[in-house]
Formats: structure tokens, C-alpha cells, sequence
């Protein structure tokens, strides 16, 4: 019986020191193996089964997929003297798993080591260069303008001209940040600006500036729309009293060819005989009398008048003419 015991015993701790011997390393990880807290021996890279030295010996896994690193929006000045805010990300990885276990040990050390040197060089790249040289993404980029625009309307809020981009600040805070977290083992693969914005004490006077522009340059399209409007309204009378005078003088012309035409077809009809010109001159005085005399109108003509001819032998003092009395003068 104690014989039984003291063989399972010796299975037990067997087995116990067995698997505290072995370890797994994943696809993802690579493992610094510690003994007595100082590490021994290569950085295990290859994924499966491994053994180590039982009880005083350690696993330290160190992911070696591509981390992300992102940090918060902080305030900076451009060479302009304007503050910002400007949100960074990047992305990375541990290369040198022993150099970076030496140094940082963990991921949140890794972290607050990247907090510390891409602000710090972000803050230097800001502060070299203007804000147009970091919201405009390269030199090459032409804005849109509007075709119907003058030159002096492109010129009102014209971008200045830049000499690198944003893409060319943004190499400038790589190839500085990389040099410095090599040193702890890690590489830096790319860094990106996130957001850029003006910072909440100078956005109102940003927004007064560029509702400013804005309006001028719909102040200057209204005045040009309304002297358009007063010569398209002063064209339109011109053209409108042409036309009336133009039908005024066609409605005379043609007036005075009837009145032609007419005269001409009174004058042969009535000049074919003496009768026929007597009867004209007589029917165009009575039409003259009905036309001159109305109702109480009293007519003072000489008796050598044309008029008073055809009423020389009428009796003055009846109503043979619609009832008036006719006062010749001697």
C-alpha cells in the first residue's frame, strides 16, 4: 500500500514538473524566457510547443503583430502663430523583442514612450511651419475656383503658395520618430495626421474671417447682377420705344398713302366734268356745315366767303340750316 502511494506521488510530481516545463508560443507572440527575473538565452519566435528550465524559469510573451498608437488631440502653435489642435495616429511593432523587454518591459510603458516622442516631435514639426503647409496635402494641389469668377475675386481668399504639404510634414515626424524608438526595439511603420482644427479660442475669429470673404464676394456678384439687371431694363425700353416709334411712323406712312389713294380716287372721280367738280365742292360744303355747326352756334362769315356761297339765296331770318339764324356782313 505505501509502495502504490509513493509511486503516485512520484507520478504526480512528475506530470506538475512536466508541465511547468512546457509552454506554448502562439502565431501572434514571440516569448523572452526569465530566470530569476534576468533574461537567458535567444527571444523564441517560432510558434508551438517548448520546454524550459521548471519553476525558476519564466515565459514573458511580446505580441509581434502590428500595435496601434493613438494619441489624444493637444494644442500647438504654427510658425504662424496660430494654435491648433492637432489628433496623430500611428502604427508599429516590436522588432527587437529583448532590446524592447531591457527597456519597457510591457505595452503600456511602450505607450507612454510613444506619447512622449510624437508629441514632442509633432510639437517641433508644427511649430516650423505655417498652417497652410499642413492642411494643404501636397504643393501640387490647385484648389477648385469658380470659371465665372474675376481675377480679383480669385485673389480675395487665394491659398498663399507652400514649399512641402502635409505629406511632407508628416515624413518629417516619421523619420525623426523612428530613429528614437529604434533604440527599444521597435519600428515605427507609418504615421498619419487624424484631425487638424483651430483651437476653440481663435475659431470664432477664423469663422467671423472667412464669413467675411464670403460675403464680399456675394456683395460684388449682387452689385454686378443688379447693373446687369438696369441694362437689361434700359435695353428693353430703348428697344421698346424704337419699336412704337418704328409702328407709329409705318402707321403714318401708311395713313397718309390711304389718304393719297383716297384724294386721288375723289379727285378723278369728280374731275370728269364742270358739273361733277361743282357737285364735289358743294357736297364737301355741306359736309363742312354739319361738321362747324351744332346747336347754338352762331356763324359771322363774309360774303365773299367760300362757306357763304350756297346760303346767299337762303332766307336770313328762317331755319332752313338747322334752325340758325346767319348775320351776313355787307
Amino acid at each position: 500500500m505505501k509502495k502504490s502511494i509513493a509511486v503516485l506521488a512520484v507520478v504526480v510530481i512528475g506530470l506538475y514538473v512536466a508541465v511547468s516545463a512546457i509552454y506554448t508560443v502562439s502565431e501572434v507572440e514571440q516569448v523572452i524566457i526569465t530566470q530569476f527575473g534576468k533574461p537567458v538565452g535567444e527571444p523564441v519566435t517560432s510558434a508551438g510547443l517548448k520546454l524550459k528550465v521548471p519553476f525558476i524559469q519564466d515565459v514573458n510573451p511580446i505580441d509581434k503583430r502590428v500595435l496601434e498608437w493613438d494619441g489624444n488631440p493637444s494644442d500647438m502653435p504654427t510658425k504662424d502663430k496660430l494654435y491648433i489642435s492637432v489628433d496623430l495616429f500611428a502604427r508599429w511593432r516590436i522588432t527587437d523583442p529583448l532590446q524592447y523587454f531591457l527597456r519597457l518591459r510591457d505595452e503600456r510603458s511602450a505607450q507612454s514612450r510613444l506619447d512622449d516622442i510624437l508629441g514632442s516631435e509633432t510639437r517641433n514639426a508644427v511649430a516650423k511651419h505655417e498652417l497652410i503647409e499642413i492642411i494643404r496635402t501636397t504643393k501640387d494641389r490647385v484648389p477648385l475656383r469658380d470659371a465665372l469668377l474675376t481675377d480679383a475675386e480669385r485673389d480675395l481668399g487665394a491659398l498663399v503658395p507652400i514649399q512641402k504639404g502635409r505629406k511632407l510634414v508628416e515624413l518629417e515626424i516619421f523619420t525623426a520618430a523612428a530613429e528614437k524608438v529604434q533604440v527599444f526595439g521597435i519600428e515605427l511603420l507609418d504615421i498619419r495626421f487624424k484631425r487638424i482644427n483651430y483651437n476653440e479660442s481663435v475659431r470664432p475669429k477664423i469663422y467671423d474671417r472667412m464669413i467675411s470673404e464670403r460675403r464680399q464676394i456675394a456683395e460684388r456678384f449682387l452689385s454686378e447682377g443688379n447693373g446687369e439687371a438696369a441694362r437689361i431694363r434700359g435695353n428693353r425700353l430703348r428697344d421698346l420705344n424704337k419699336i412704337q416709334s418704328e409702328a407709329y411712323r409705318q402707321v403714318e406712312e401708311i395713313r397718309g398713302v390711304a389718304d393719297a389713294k383716297a384724294t386721288e380716287i375723289y379727285a378723278s372721280a369728280y374731275n370728269q366734268s364742270p358739273d361733277a367738280v361743282d357737285f364735289y365742292a358743294f357736297t364737301r360744303t355741306m359736309q363742312a356745315y354739319k361738321t362747324i355747326i351744332a346747336d347754338n352756334t352762331t356763324l359771322v362769315l363774309s360774303t365773299d366767303s367760300d362757306l357763304f356761297k350756297f346760303l346767299k339765296g337762303m332766307d336770313p331770318g328762317g331755319d332752313a340750316v338747322s334752325g340758325q339764324r346767319f348775320d351776313p356782313i355787307p
